[in-house]
């Protein structure tokens, strides 16, 4: 073995240990971020940004893990096994986070999103976020980006009145896991609190259910908004969908 095959060969182990302990690092601070982020020892987009953090992290050991396979390359060395546990690891996790954006597929850039874009259900109890046209500027451009991505979002008319789809759309929101702010049966409104992955990113939801212009049913609309972010990738245009898909079949 040459002079220069053996530096390159006492360098591969040091990188491969090196390798370990970063993505084992960047995973201890995304789940330390994520965790006080869901128990709101600090804000959800810093939980996020730990998360970001730590997959920066794992970036840097997984290039450190590929560089010490190859200076060990033709070799056999104890600590190979620690390079290919590095670069395993870093590559999970790094592509889980950049495939996030290709699992969403191409959703509009909002975060509320509602059945009606010419009068959208109101928040009475819940406060609608203050910065809630955030990366639309205005409510046209709002209206223009979401008609164009979600076009298929539309109310439905259910043959109960509207008292009983109250009282069933309640229900349905504790089915699932909402925390439910209001229910006004009379009027046909109720409002609640959704919450999404581990982080517990908090969306808020509202519905109205009003008469059919026949009187003989009701017609229900939704709407859901994320507190936080410009971009919800599409969770709440899919938590709609689910929930009237859901409504409809137990409440027609």
């Amino acid at each position: 073995m040459t002079g220069d095959q053996s530096k390159r060969t006492a360098w591969a182990p040091r990188l491969a240990s090196w390798s370990l302990r970063a993505v084992i690092i960047g995973l201890v601070v995304a789940a330390v971020g994520l965790t006080l982020a869901r128990y709101d020892f600090i804000a959800k987009l810093a939980g996020f940004s730990a998360l970001l953090g730590g997959a920066l992290v794992a970036l840097v050991a997984l290039v450190i893990g590929l560089i010490s396979l190859f200076l060990g390359r033709g070799t056999m060395w104890p600590a190979r096994r620690k390079a290919w546990i590095g670069v395993a690891i870093s590559l999970v996790y790094v592509g889980f986070l950049a495939s996030r954006p290709l699992v969403a597929g191409e959703v509009p850039a909002i975060h509320d999103v509602t059945t009606d874009l010419t009068n959208p259900p109101q928040f009475e109890v819940l406060p609608l976020r203050a910065d809630n046209l955030a990366g639309v500027g205005t409510v046209e451009n709002w209206r223009r980006i979401h008609a164009e991505g979600y076009g298929d979002l539309r109310s439905i008319e259910l043959s109960k009145p509207v008292a009983a789809v109250t009282a069933d759309a309640a229900r349905l929101a504790e089915k699932s896991g909402w925390k439910v702010a209001k229910v006004d049966p009379a009027r046909g409104h109720i409002e609640a609190t959704a919450s999404v992955s581990y982080i517990r990113f908090q969306d808020d939801v509202v519905i109205r259910i009003v008469p059919t212009a026949d009187g003989q049913g009701s017609r229900v609309d939704m709407r859901s908004v994320s507190r936080v972010g410009i971009s919800d990738f599409g969770v709440n245009a899919k938590r709609i969908r689910a929930f009237l898909t859901e409504l409809a079949a137990g409440g027609s």
